[in-house]
């Protein structure tokens, strides 16, 4: 009798697994295509977040550099700054009508002066190089929506070039990084 209900348990636990695999075999096989075809767009070249030509695109904008410059003490955009800046000035397109402001340059940048054997010198952000942008900065560009803004980060010397990371924010990943020579 005990070899009959181990049997017989066996039996059943068999059963209900095998149906447990048959039902996501089927409700994969219905879904199939539009997962394979999720997964095939994700993998896609176009749909890779990239930093290359002064632009970045991800999925949500884009942010193109328009003009870099270096900025001594005392010169217009850095009147009050003790060391000398390099500013870029740059465009962000909102393409998905998210919450997305002129200065989120700042959290998707980072900007190295490898001049340092012991350490990597990342740049702290200097005052905004251009007064035009006072207002704006701050602002949520609607969908679809250009603005215009600049930032400018301190330089620890004036040869050594700037190294210009861009990261993915939900992942973290680097989309790519430009060198900028200083001028």
């Amino acid at each position: 009798m005990k070899k009959l209900f181990s049997v017989s348990l066996i039996l059943l636990s068999a059963g209900v697994l095998a149906a447990c695999g048959s039902s996501n075999s089927s409700s994969n096989s219905s879904s199939g295509k539009s997962s394979s075809a999720i997964k095939v767009r994700k993998e896609s070249k176009t749909d890779e977040p990239s930093f290359k030509n002064n632009k970045l695109t991800l999925t949500d904008l884009d942010i193109q550099i328009t003009q870099e410059k270096v900025i001594p003490v005392g010169q217009k955009g850095n009147e009050y700054g003790k060391k000398p800046v390099i500013a870029f000035w740059y465009k962000v397109t909102n393409k998905t009508g998210k919450e997305i402001d002129p200065s989120i340059f700042i959290s998707l940048f980072e900007a190295v002066q490898d001049n340092d054997k012991n350490k990597v010198n990342k740049l702290n952000v200097a005052a905004l190089p251009d007064e035009r942008f006072l207002d704006s900065q701050s602002q949520t560009i609607k969908k679809g929506g250009t603005v215009e803004n600049a930032v400018a980060y301190d330089l620890t010397d004036e040869t050594t070039p700037i190294k210009l990371t861009a990261t993915v924010p939900a992942t973290g990943k680097e989309a790519g990084s430009q060198t900028y020579d200083i001028k």
